[in-house]
């Protein structure tokens, strides 16, 4: 599972690396979502920009990160592709995550282990 993690504008930025979030993907993505969020604090991005493919264990993964992080850290989405956004449209769940059209340009963290 390719990410890259960074921060813009007081958040935290994650960048999937990924054209697919499939059920192939889910689980290592809410590992790694997990492993990229273990400090508390700014609200979290998640850039899906790359991402081709979506399917509903995918956006099981992404709702699952969203409950992970809590009503206390939001979690936003930026950057949906056309079938992506097509997903998310129409199980409603563009109502529930604030969506920005543009990912916000992140500084990267320093690599931490």
């Amino acid at each position: 599972m390719q990410m890259t993690v960074g921060e813009a504008s007081g958040a935290l930025v994650i960048e999937l690396c990924e054209t697919r979030l499939d059920a192939a993907v889910a689980i290592r993505f809410k590992d790694a979502i997990r492993s990229a969020t273990t400090h508390p604090g700014s609200p979290v991005i998640l850039n899906l920009s790359k991402v081709e493919f979506m399917d509903s264990s995918g956006l099981g993964a992404i709702v699952g990160a969203m409950k992970l992080l809590g009503p206390e850290r939001p979690l936003e989405i930026a950057a949906l592709s056309p079938g992506v956004r097509k997903v998310f449209r129409l199980t409603r769940m563009d109502t529930v995550f604030r969506i920005h059209d543009c990912p916000p340009v992140a500084q990267a963290l320093p690599a931490t282990g």
